[in-house]
C-alpha cells in the first residue's frame, strides 16, 4: 500500500512538475519583444515596469538622454519608431500630444512606414479622439490593429505601476492589450470601440482641472486668512469639500510629501497639456 502511495506522489509530483514547466514555457513565450516611442515623464516609467514583468523592450525617444534609464535597464533603443515597429509586433505610444502622434505614427520614420500585418499598436497619449480614429484607420489598411489607452494617475500611478487605462478599440483584441497593460496599470477598463478610451479620459481630465482650480483657490484663500495649509488640508480631507487634488495631489508646496508641489512642481502634469482638455470640450459639449 505504501509503495502504491509513494508510486502514485510521484506520479503526480512529475504531472505537477509537467504543468509547471508547460505553463511556464507558455509564459515566457508570451513575452516577447515590445516597443515603446517617448520616453517622458509618464513613458520612462511605464517602460521600466515592463522590463520588471520580463518583457524585452525595444524604445526610442526624440530626445536621446530620455532613453539612458531604460537603457541600462535592458532596454534595445533604436532611431526611429519605423525601427520600434521593424522589430517588434507589439508597441505602446506614450506622446504629448495629436501632431506628435500622427508624426510618430504616419510620419517619414513613423511606425506604420514599417509596421507588421497584425501588429498590435496601442497609444496611452491623450489625443483628441478624432485623431484616434485616423490612426486606426491608417493601421487597418496595413492590416495592424490601433487601440487608443490613455491613463490616469499620474507619474507616481505610473512609477508604481497602478495607472488607470481607459480602453478603445476592437473588443476581440481587448485581452491582448490587457496582457501588457496590466503589467503597468491597476485598472484596464474597456470603453467601447476606437476613441471611446479617449472620450473617458477628456472627461476625467475635465473634472481633474475644476477640482485642481478649486482646490488651489480655496487653500490660497485659507493661507490668506491666516490658516496653516497643513490643517486646512486636513480639515478638507475629512469634510465634504474632499477630492483627489487635496487628498492625494494637493498643489500647495510643504502639505504633502512625493508630489509635484514637494519637488518645485517638477514631474507634474503641465497646464498645456491640460489645456488641450479645454479644447476638446469647447469642440464638443453641448447643452443637457
Amino acid at each position: 500500500m505504501a509503495a502504491v502511495l509513494r508510486g502514485s506522489l510521484c506520479l503526480v509530483g512529475r504531472c505537477r512538475k509537467h504543468v509547471d514547466i508547460a505553463f511556464f514555457t507558455r509564459s515566457m513565450a508570451s513575452k516577447t519583444h515590445v516597443g515603446f516611442v517617448g520616453l517622458g515623464n509618464m513613458g520612462n516609467p511605464m517602460a521600466k515596469n515592463l522590463l520588471k514583468h520580463g518583457y524585452p523592450v525595444i524604445a526610442t525617444d526624440v530626445f536621446p538622454e530620455s532613453c539612458k534609464e531604460v537603457q541600462e535597464l535592458g532596454a534595445q533603443i533604436v532611431d526611429s519608431p519605423a525601427e520600434v515597429a521593424e522589430k517588434a509586433d507589439r508597441i505602446i505610444s506614450m506622446l504629448p500630444s495629436s501632431p506628435n502622434v500622427i508624426d510618430v505614427y504616419t510620419g517619414p520614420n513613423g511606425i506604420l512606414k514599417k509596421v507588421k500585418k497584425g501588429s498590435l499598436l496601442i497609444d496611452s497619449s491623450t489625443i483628441d479622439p478624432s485623431v484616434s480614429k485616423e490612426m486606426a484607420v491608417a493601421a487597418e489598411k496595413l492590416g495592424a490593429v490601433f487601440m487608443d489607452a490613455p491613463v490616469s494617475g499620474g507619474v507616481g500611478a505610473a512609477s508604481s505601476g497602478k495607472l488607470t487605462f481607459m480602453v478603445g478599440g476592437a473588443e476581440e483584441e481587448f485581452t491582448a492589450a490587457k496582457e501588457l497593460l496590466s503589467c503597468m496599470g491597476a485598472n484596464v477598463v474597456y470603453c467601447g470601440q476606437v476613441g471611446t478610451g479617449q472620450a473617458a479620459k477628456i472627461c476625467n481630465n475635465m473634472l481633474l482641472a475644476i477640482g485642481m482650480i478649486g482646490t488651489s483657490e480655496t487653500m490660497n484663500l485659507g493661507i490668506r486668512l491666516g490658516l496653516d495649509p497643513k490643517l486646512l488640508a486636513k480639515i478638507l480631507n475629512m469634510s465634504s469639500g474632499r477630492c483627489w487634488s487635496s487628498d492625494t495631489y494637493n498643489p500647495v508646496p510643504g502639505v504633502m510629501e512625493g508630489v509635484p508641489s514637494g519637488n518645485n512642481y517638477q514631474g507634474g502634469f503641465g497646464t498645456q497639456l491640460m489645456a488641450k482638455v479645454s479644447l476638446f470640450t469647447t469642440t464638443h459639449t453641448w447643452s443637457f
